[in-house]
């Protein structure tokens, strides 16, 4: 053996010893595991922690859920913790399941299993298996299929994720076929991880996930809407971004990230679009100040879908996308919808992709305060990510413009406060409340209150806060003219 080779092999037994000693580290500081450990011992039964919070656990990231697995069937997990456990939940009972609660800890326990898909239904086939290496065997990637045996801490891994966790590869336990085909939603499981470890992707499973990219069609919106959110909000959301295009899942559920590869015609040219926008998301990213942010980041992700369809070519060669913003926003409410993602969520993600032009022309002197009232209106509590995604999609690599462009934003943002500050802007409503209206007006609650405090907001944006008997005149000049 060479020298350099010597020392890798060396470098290797270090590592592994150190995640060893991280397990032990692990149970030596959540004595709860230990002791659950021995009820199922004494019940005749085994448990493993296992998958991803031995993973987490060896990568010194584990946080205050552990998962088990167990020979004993559910009826009997829950013998077994019933009087011990703080608190016990059910609603994953169907697929072997028992969750419960103690010393702050969330637990999972399920039987050991032998799932697999008949691949024609959206839904997993649950029997329940009968030995750790069967259940192992089963798991999505190497680095989920690593346990540890309670009490006895006996560490078991089969299939080698000890050194894919070391390496940094997502690799299937089987062969990638087999594990996709029984959970297509495993695909963009790998492209999850890819985005929130920083791993990279075995070249087979790469190949695999590719050529099956279509199976991924029997799996449920809900489901791969919750495996694209992870993947969105992980450490390196770009790298599994381009996981997703590259090999054709993206086109199975987003198939506007796919269109955002416009064509580039060397007479009528104009920025790459699609490497604009994972620009725009990483930029994004940048600007987050407590953890992952998903409506900034799909809004960033989303901001300029409507390209491909506005796209247009004038008589000077110049290449234009009129009313991208509108068309955008119409296309994420939809895509949105189809993932089946909360109606807030998505009119927040929606809202954002609809401003995110607005900006565009401040900085040639035509806002007035009128206008910069209006922005934040329009915004509402949105503001503070508008301004994020506005500063994300200033990606030129001409100095001079970027510079200008930013000087403009701050331009902005300081107007804006100093209006605020006069003015209250983060409560724009009218001078007078409804209730001031019905008895300036004579009139009962109904649609004239409601168009009347419409009015008075109208002018409060265009004109700023008004005095009381101000605001009282024009609404009695509003009410003259509609013959009231």
């Amino acid at each position: 053996m060479s020298d350099a080779s010597a020392s890798h092999a060396a470098d290797r037994r270090e590592l592994t010893a150190a995640q060893r000693n991280a397990v032990a580290e692990l149970l030596r500081v959540s004595p709860v595991a230990d002791e659950l450990g021995r009820r199922f011992a004494r019940a005749g039964h085994e448990l493993h922690l296992v998958g991803g919070s031995v993973r987490d656990a060896l990568l010194g990231r584990l946080g205050d859920d552990l998962d088990f697995c167990t020979d004993a069937h559910p009826d009997e997990t829950l013998r077994i913790v019933r009087g011990w456990a703080e608190s016990i939940w059910e609603t994953g009972r169907e697929f072997g399941t028992i969750g419960c609660q103690r010393d702050g800890l969330r637990l999972e326990i399920t039987t050991f299993r032998a799932e697999s898909y008949d691949q024609v239904s959206r839904n997993p086939v649950v029997e329940y298996g009968t030995d750790l290496a069967e259940d192992l065997r089963r798991r999505d990637f190497t680095i989920n299929a690593m346990a540890v045996s309670l009490p006895e801490h006996r560490f078991t891994d089969p299939h080698g994720g000890l050194d894919d966790l070391a390496a940094k590869v997502i690799r299937t336990p089987g062969t990638p076929a087999e594990s996709f085909g029984d959970d297509p939603l495993r695909m963009l499981r790998a492209a999850r991880f890819a985005a929130q470890l920083c791993f990279v992707v075995h070249p087979d499973a790469y190949a695999a996930m590719t050529r099956m990219a279509g199976d991924l069609d029997r799996i449920t919106a809900e489901r791969i809407r919750d495996e694209f959110t992870k993947l969105l909000c992980g450490a390196d959301p770009i790298t599994g971004l381009r996981l997703l295009v590259d090999t054709g899942l993206a086109e199975r559920f987003l198939p506007e990230l796919t269109g955002l590869k416009l064509e580039i015609d060397e007479h009528a040219q104009h920025k790459d679009v699609y490497e604009h926008t994972l620009t725009v998301v990483s930029n994004a990213v940048s600007y987050e100040t407590e953890g992952p942010d998903f409506i900034l980041r799909m809004a960033a992700l989303m901001h300029d879908i409507g390209k491909p369809a506005t796209k247009a070519v004038g008589t000077d060669g110049r290449v234009s996308f009129h009313h991208h913003e509108v068309v955008g926003a119409r296309l994420t409410k939809a895509r949105m919808k189809a993932l089946r993602y909360p109606k807030e969520t998505t009119s927040k993600v929606t809202a954002l992709v609809a401003l995110h032009l607005r900006f565009y022309g401040y900085g040639r002197g035509e806002w007035t305060d009128s206008a910069v009232r209006r922005y934040v209106a329009d915004a509402g509590d949105l503001l503070p990510r508008l301004h994020k995604l506005t500063r994300s999609d200033c990606t030129t690599r001409n100095r001079r413009k970027a510079a200008q462009l930013a000087a403009d934003y701050d331009a902005l943002e300081e107007r804006i406060a100093r209006i605020a500050a006069e003015e209250d802007l983060a409560r724009v409503r009218p001078d007078l409340d409804g209730n001031a209206i019905m008895e300036l007006l004579g009139v009962p609650p109904g649609p004239v209150v409601g168009e009347a405090w419409k009015h008075l907001k109208e002018l409060r944006l265009e004109r700023g806060p008004l005095d009381r008997d101000e605001a009282e005149a024009e609404l009695l000049r509003w009410a003259r003219d509609r013959g009231l």
